[in-house]
C-alpha cells in the first residue's frame, strides 16, 4: 500500500509559532508565590469624582499596585477555579492572554483550574463554558483569533443580568473572573466587581486591556494589546498601495482604517508608510472643521500635485472621522437620543425612508437641514441599528466615498474656474477586519502572555476591580514592570443611550503629544513628494531589531524615538 502524507492540522508557520516561548517579565518568572503586591497612593477617577464614587462605593479610591519580589506561599495553598471571557471585537494575542492565565494559575498550584465562557459575556448568563487544559491550549499559543472560546458584545448591565452573572459564578464555585476587552467591556468589569462586593461575594474580577483601536491607555496602561499587530498588518497593505500608486501613477487611493472613536491606528500607519494625506479626527474636532473645509483641504493638495503632473496619491481616513466633524457629531448625538427615545415607534415602520423622514421631523431645524444635505446613502447609513453600546456603527458609514463624491463636485468647480487642470480617478479601500485576527507580532505575543500571567497573579492576591498593567514597554520584556490599576481610576460620566453612565474614558490622539507633533512636521513634505515607506509583512523570525519592533506611537510617547 502506498504511503500517504498525513494532512497537517495547521500551517507550517502556525506549527512553529506554537513552539515560540514568550519572554516573561523577570518579576513574574518564579510565579505568584514569589511576588507580593505593593500598594501605592489612593486613586480617584479621571473626572466626575463625586458621581463615580457614589456609583462605586466599594471599589472607588483603591491604590495602584506594583508587584515586587517577596515570599507569598499562601497564594498556592488553596486550589482555585478561574473563568475568562473575551468581550468585544477580536484582537491579535487573545489566545496568549488565556495561555498566560493558565500558566500563571498552574505555576501557583497545579490543581488550579481555568474555564472559558463561550461566546463572550452571554456565556456567563447562559452558563456556557469549557475547561481550558494545558493540552487544549497547546494548539492556540501565539496564534491569532478568539476561536478557542469566541467573543461577543453582550453587555451585563441590568439588575437581572448582574444577578444572573453572580448566580452562575456562585453555582459553579468560580473564585475569579477575568474579562478581556476594551473600554466598554472593562467598564463592565468594574460594574461586576462593585456588584459582587455589594452583595457580599468574594469573587474577584480582573480586566485585561484589549483593543486594536489603541484608545484604552494611560500612564499605567501604555498600550492595549493588538494595536501593535493590527497596525503592522494595515501598514503592510497601505505600503503595498503606496508602491502600486507610484508604479501606475494614475489613481488616488482613499483608505479608511479601523478606529471607531480615535485616530491612533491611522496616525500609526501614517508614520509607517508616509502617505500624501492623512486626516486625523482629533485635529478636525479641535479646529472645528466643517465638511466643506475638509474637502477644500483635500482638493488643495490634489490640485497642487496635479500642477506638478502627479494625478495620483494615497489618502488615509480614520473610520470615525465623521464623528469628529462638529456639525456631524451634533447630528449623530441627536440621532442617538432620538433613536433610543422613539425605538418602539421606529420598530413598527417598514423602510429606511419612512424612518428617516420621521427622525428628520424630530430634529432641530439646523440639524434637519444638514441631514437632508447629505448624500442619500450616507444619511441612510446614519440611521442603521446601533451596536450593543448604543453607538452609531461607524464602520458601516463609507466616509471615504462621501469625501470622494464631494471632491468630484469641488474639483469640477475648480476646473471651470481654471484652478484645476488634472484628472481625478479614485479607488477606495476599508481595512478593518483584516487586522483583528492576525498572528500576533513578537511584541504582542510577549505582551499578551505577560498581561494574562499578571492578571492571574492579581486574582490570586484578591485584587478585585483592577486592570492588568504591564508597563515600561520600550524596554526588553524581561524588564517590564507588572501590577494593576483600579478600573474606577479611568472612569468618568458620559451620556449613553440618552442616560448618564460611568464609562472608562477613551484615550484620544493628543495634538500636543509626540506622535502627532512628529507627524505634523512631515506631512507637508509627504503631500508634495513620494516619500512612501514600504514596511512589508510582520517578521516573526530574524534579527531582534526587525522581529521585536514596537509601534512608532509607543516609541514617541515613551521617549525612545525622535
Amino acid at each position: 500500500m502506498a504511503k500517504t502524507n498525513k494532512t497537517p492540522t495547521c500551517s507550517v508557520l502556525q506549527q512553529h509559532r506554537c513552539k515560540f516561548k514568550p519572554v516573561l517579565p523577570e518579576i513574574l518568572k518564579k510565579g505568584a508565590c514569589f511576588v507580593k503586591p505593593k500598594a501605592g497612593k489612593a486613586t480617584q477617577s479621571v473626572a466626575d469624582q463625586a458621581s463615580v464614587k457614589k456609583i462605586f462605593p466599594n471599589t472607588y479610591g483603591m491604590p495602584e499596585i506594583t508587584f515586587v519580589k517577596g515570599a507569598n506561599p499562601a497564594i498556592g495553598k488553596k486550589a482555585i477555579k478561574m473563568a475568562v471571557v473575551l468581550s468585544g471585537g477580536q484582537a491579535p494575542g487573545g489566545h496568549n492572554v488565556i495561555a498566560g492565565l493558565l500558566d500563571g494559575l498552574k505555576k501557583a498550584n497545579a490543581k488550579n483550574k481555568l474555564y472559558g465562557f463561550l461566546g463572550g459575556p452571554s456565556g456567563i448568563l447562559e452558563a456556557k463554558w469549557k475547561e481550558i487544559t494545558p493540552k487544549l491550549m497547546e494548539a492556540y499559543r501565539n496564534t491569532g483569533g478568539f476561536d478557542l472560546i469566541q467573543s461577543g458584545r453582550t453587555k451585563i448591565e441590568t439588575e437581572e443580568q448582574l444577578a444572573q452573572a453572580l448566580e452562575t459564578l456562585k453555582k459553579n464555585k468560580v473564585d475569579a473572573l477575568v474579562i478581556v476587552g476594551g473600554d466598554d467591556s472593562n467598564t463592565n468589569a468594574g460594574v461586576l466587581a462593585e456588584y459582587f462586593k455589594q452583595n457580599g461575594s468574594n469573587i474577584n474580577v480582573i480586566g485585561v486591556p484589549k483593543t486594536i483601536d489603541g484608545d484604552l491607555k494611560n500612564d499605567k496602561i501604555e498600550t492595549s494589546f493588538g494595536f501593535d499587530t493590527a497596525t503592522k498588518i494595515y501598514a503592510e497593505l497601505v505600503g503595498n498601495i503606496c508602491r502600486d500608486v507610484n508604479s501606475a501613477q494614475k489613481y488616488w487611493h482613499f483608505v479608511r482604517l479601523m478606529g471607531r472613536s480615535a485616530s491612533h491606528i491611522t496616525l500609526e500607519v501614517a508614520h509607517k508608510t508616509h502617505p500624501n494625506i492623512t486626516l486625523v479626527g482629533e485635529e478636525v474636532l479641535a479646529k472645528k472643521m466643517t465638511l466643506k473645509q475638509i474637502i477644500d483641504y483635500l482638493a488643495g493638495i490634489i490640485a497642487a500635485r496635479a500642477k506638478d503632473g502627479k494625478n495620483f496619491g494615497v489618502v488615509l481616513v480614520p473610520e470615525g472621522l465623521i464623528e469628529f466633524i462638529p456639525e456631524m457629531k451634533a447630528l449623530i448625538a441627536a440621532l442617538n437620543d432620538l433613536l433610543a427615545e422613539h425605538e418602539a415607534e421606529l420598530s413598527k415602520m417598514n423602510g429606511i425612508t419612512e424612518k428617516k423622514e420621521f427622525i428628520i421631523s424630530k430634529l432641530p431645524a439646523k440639524l434637519a437641514a444638514l441631514m437632508k444635505s447629505l448624500p442619500a446613502g450616507i444619511a441612510s447609513q446614519l440611521m442603521l441599528d446601533r451596536d450593543p453600546h448604543g453607538n452609531v456603527q461607524v464602520s458601516l458609514i463609507e466616509t471615504e466615498k462621501l469625501l470622494i463624491e464631494m471632491l468630484r463636485t469641488k474639483l469640477a468647480d475648480m476646473k471651470k474656474a481654471k484652478k484645476f487642470s488634472g484628472k481625478f480617478n479614485s479607488i477606495t479601500h476599508f481595512f478593518g477586519y483584516e487586522g483583528r485576527c492576525g498572528a500576533p507580532s513578537t511584541f504582542d505575543a510577549n505582551y499578551t502572555y505577560a498581561l494574562g500571567f499578571n492578571a492571574a497573579v492579581l486574582a490570586l492576591n484578591g485584587c478585585s476591580g483592577y486592570l492588568s498593567s504591564v508597563r515600561k514597554l520600550t524596554r526588553k520584556p524581561q524588564s517590564w514592570e507588572c501590577g494593576g490599576v483600579p478600573l474606577t481610576m479611568m472612569m468618568n460620566i458620559e451620556r449613553r443611550k440618552g442616560k448618564e453612565k460611568p464609562v472608562i474614558r477613551k484615550a484620544l490622539v493628543e495634538l500636543n503629544g509626540e506622535p502627532f507633533k512628529q507627524f505634523a512636521k512631515k506631512r507637508d513634505l509627504w503631500a508634495k513628494t513620494e516619500s512612501y515607506f514600504f514596511p512589508g509583512p510582520i517578521q516573526l523570525f530574524g534579527p531582534a531589531e526587525v522581529t521585536d519592533m514596537i509601534t512608532c506611537t509607543l516609541a514617541f510617547e515613551r521617549g525612545s524615538k525622535k
